[in-house]
């Protein structure tokens, strides 16, 4: 709410100021002006009168600038006050168009921006403000061209690829019928160290018996084509390659992708890269590695559809980069792999328009992850402008959906834009000083990811148009030894005075410069001028410094200083002092007096944790840091914060009812059955999602959200707790008991086992001793009787 009425307050005092400067009522602090165009310099409220008659003897060449009340109240006619004034002239104003997948037309048929060409003049100090309109057209064209990391690691990807342009053609019949695929692939430079340059190696660097492709840099496979099935063929028969260290130079080819347009195939429209990998990326001064240490030059060379120069050009840096991608209005779409996503969330803060996603290990997730990506990107609208000259300086103001109003640096973006949508951007545009070149300045518009521009002619207001009536060798300048200009006599060499009526070798004569004497000085002019016919005439320093004064007493560049800058460029020197334009004070107008860089997310100043001070939050406890006082290393998480006042006020536990009535009373509890009915949980919407246990081991759950203006908090909270179930005595007594006669049990089988097996050991050794016993019969082995008896054959018994 605050911040809104900051804003309304804003351009309520804008459209005061504005007014102001229309009516004139705004005053002129002119320096000393000696020409009409020094007045105009001076201030955008300053006019120059120059009717001759205005000024008479002994007054002063300066006062006839000033503010235009101020000249017509001195005498001076309306019609002979110069005081240009700023405008704004629509060139091209074609509407925006409405289309429908019925309705085809050719892209450079389609308007999403309107104007497309205006003319602004402008005053110097006086901002212009023109409006410029943008519609998200139906069945927009789309090119996207897929960028896929070859590295070894990536080989079960490349199976899941060859369906996407297929799958793809199919889901974006949904958004436009005008869709072009194309496919490229990287690995890294081929140059040690990134690459084995040894023969094996070379042939086959993945180190197994199936070959794999030969090391290279960047290849464009295939083109920009509306045809999946060529996509599809191509991609089927693309070999996975490989390189020795794990970072890849995805940056080299990302850039030939950008400036190569003819041999990829852009045209000027919804231009889509998805860059696939799972590892992270080499950047510029890794080139010195490989002894590459000429930096990339940002051009094409591609041969063959392949890039030659990597070996050559290091990496570019992420900067140059970013700039190609913008300058060619590409959209970038980073699908990796979980465990390198916080190196690409960290590249999404220097590349305006692109997005990233977590990418399957096998990559079967892409389709959905490009479409996610593109409905992301498509419904955020960033306007962007093309460098400024020295001394211009634009603003802007966005009137999203449902007329909300965006100033300062989210004053360029609208988000959630669906198609059909339109949107305004107020853009001002303010000229602090005259260029060098009085030609016509050119500077461009567009919305980040789209080929449309508004262009812009800036002309500034820097010399009068009573310059035109100029009168050479006037009779009114001492008979012709000047030129009558805008009122004021430029006399000629070897004459000076106000209508050149002093020789100027004659000039500096006694009587004369005590005239030019302050408070009786010994100094003339304050040592910072000339005395030429008893007025001084003060020195220039440089064309925009110089003295000025009846004596030459002031001057415009002997003020405070910040950022380099006399008054930090917000503001006229005045005489040692810094007369500060309108939102900045201080000495050197180093404070700004607006309080949006402040606001935290909730909308309060510094999270009501510090002040404003100057456009920077001073936290009052020196525990909490940050832009806007939010970080706080050693305080307790906001859930614990609030885990206590929840006990107390929704389950009575914990706190006594006097101190929780004290500490918790600024809560605003709502009771939910449960957590599916929570309001959306996300950090950028203030909510957070909360899980904490008691000393029971229960849990409970509730989200928050903090209204530091209001001083109060907004809770959600599950009425019932998630407690673990209690035991149940009779199954552990049951189980217990088993378990006592179970282990009883196998220790009494354990037991008879063991005798059992013991007791056959011992008979068998019993039986064993037994056999080589058998000996002792009672008869001695060694005793043998001494009687032999012979038996005949052929006896026979009768």
């Amino acid at each position: 709410m605050n911040s809104q009425r900051l804003i309304v307050v804003g351009l309520f005092c804008c459209l005061i100021d504005g007014e102001q400067i229309k009516r004139g009522e705004l005053k002129c602090n002119p320096v000393s002006a000696q020409t009409c165009e020094e007045c105009l310099v001076s201030g955008p409220q300053c006019a120059w009168c120059f009717s001759e008659t205005f000024i008479g003897p002994g007054q002063l060449t300066a006062e006839r600038c000033g503010d235009v009340t101020t000249l017509m109240e001195k005498g001076c006619p309306r019609d002979q006050i110069e005081d240009p004034r700023g405008s704004t002239v629509l060139l091209l104003n074609e509407n925006v168009t409405t289309q429908s997948k019925d309705k085809k037309l050719k892209p450079h048929e389609i308007k999403q921006l309107q104007p497309q060409k205006l003319l602004v003049n402008l005053r110097m100090g006086e901002p212009q403000t023109f409006e410029v309109k943008f519609k998200r057209v139906e069945a927009y064209p789309i090119d996207l061209y897929y960028l896929m990391d070859l590295s070894f690691s990536m080989e079960d990807d490349l199976i899941n690829i060859k369906r996407l342009g297929t799958d793809l053609m199919k889901e974006m019949e949904g958004i436009t019928d005008d869709f072009r695929i194309g496919f490229g692939s990287f690995v890294d430079k081929t140059v040690m160290p990134y690459i084995s340059t040894t023969k094996d190696m070379l042939e086959n660097p993945c180190k197994r018996k199936q070959p794999c492709a030969r090391p290279f840099s960047f290849q464009n496979v295939l083109r920009l084509t509306n045809d999946a099935q060529w996509f599809h063929d191509l991609v089927g028969e693309q070999r996975i390659s490989g390189n020795l260290d794990s970072p890849e130079g995805g940056f080299d080819a990302l850039m030939q992708v950008a400036v190569c347009e003819e041999q990829i195939g852009w045209r000027n429209v919804t231009r889509l890269l998805v860059f696939s990998t799972d590892a992270g990326f080499h950047f510029a001064g890794d080139g010195k590695l490989g002894g590459i240490v000429l930096p990339n030059d940002g051009k094409c060379h591609l041969e063959n559809n392949t890039y030659t120069m990597s070996h050559y050009y290091d990496y570019p840096s992420i900067a140059h980069l970013a700039e190609k991608l913008s300058e060619k209005n590409i959209q970038t779409i980073f699908a990796v792999t979980r465990d390198v996503l916080h190196l690409y969330e960290g590249l999404k803060i220097h590349f305006p328009k692109s997005a990233v996603g977590i990418l399957s290990n096998d990559s079967h997730n892409i389709l959905q992850l490009i479409v996610d990506a593109y409905n992301a990107l498509t419904s955020e609208v960033i306007m962007e402008n093309s460098r400024l000259p020295e001394g211009f300086q634009i603003s802007y103001t966005a009137v999203c959906k449902d007329n909300t109003t965006q100033s300062g640096t989210e004053g360029r973006r609208c988000l959630n834009i669906s198609m059909g949508d339109e949107v305004k951007f107020h853009i001002s545009i303010v000229a602090h000083k005259c260029p060098k070149d009085p030609e016509e300045i050119r500077v461009t518009l567009k919305a980040l990811g789209f080929s449309e521009e508004v262009e812009i002619l800036l002309k500034v207001i820097c010399q009068c148009g009573c310059y035109k009536n100029r009168t050479p060798d006037s009779p009114k300048c001492n008979n012709g030894s000047g030129t009558l200009e805008c009122g004021v006599c430029r006399c000629k060499e070897g004459y000076v005075g106000t209508s050149c009526e002093c020789d100027a070798e004659e000039a500096d004569t006694l009587g004369l410069m005590d005239l030019c004497r302050k408070d009786n000085s010994s100094s003339t002019c304050s040592n910072n001028g000339r005395c030429v016919c008893g007025e001084c005439v003060c020195k220039k320093k440089t064309p925009n410094h110089f003295y000025y004064g009846k004596y030459c007493q002031c001057d415009n560049f002997r003020c405070d200083q910040y950022q380099g800058l006399i008054c930090g460029g917000r503001g006229h020197c005045e005489c040692g002092m810094c007369n500060c334009f309108p939102g900045f004070t201080g000495s050197a107008c180093d404070c700004p007096l607006s309080t949006s860089g402040c606001e935290a997310k909730t909308g309060a100043l510094c999270n009501g944790k510090g002040s404003c001070v100057c456009g920077v939050c001073v936290c009052s406890d020196s525990r909490y840091q940050g832009p806007t006082c939010e970080i706080c290393p050693t305080c307790p998480d906001r859930c614990s914060v609030h885990r206590d006042c929840v006990w107390c006020r929704v389950f009575s536990k914990g706190l006594l009812e006097e101190e929780c009535q004290r500490q918790c009373s600024h809560l605003n509890i709502t009771l939910v059955q449960e957590s599916s009915q929570f309001p959306p949980a996300h950090h950028n919407t203030g909510f957070y999602m909360c899980k904490e246990k008691d000393e029971d081991d229960c849990w409970v759950h509730f989200v928050y959200q903090d209204d530091n203006r209001a001083n109060t908090s907004y809770l959600h909270v599950v009425e019932k707790l998630a407690c673990p179930a209690g035991p149940d005595v009779l199954l552990i007594t049951g189980v217990a008991t088993g378990s006592i006669v179970l282990i009883g049990v196998a220790l009494l089988i354990i037991w008879k086992l063991i005798t059992t097996i013991h007791d056959k050991r011992e008979f068998a050794r019993f039986q064993k001793e037994l056999v080589k016993a058998k000996w002792d019969t009672g008869e001695n082995p060694i005793y043998k009787s001494a009687v032999t008896t012979v038996l005949n054959p052929k006896f026979k018994d009768q």
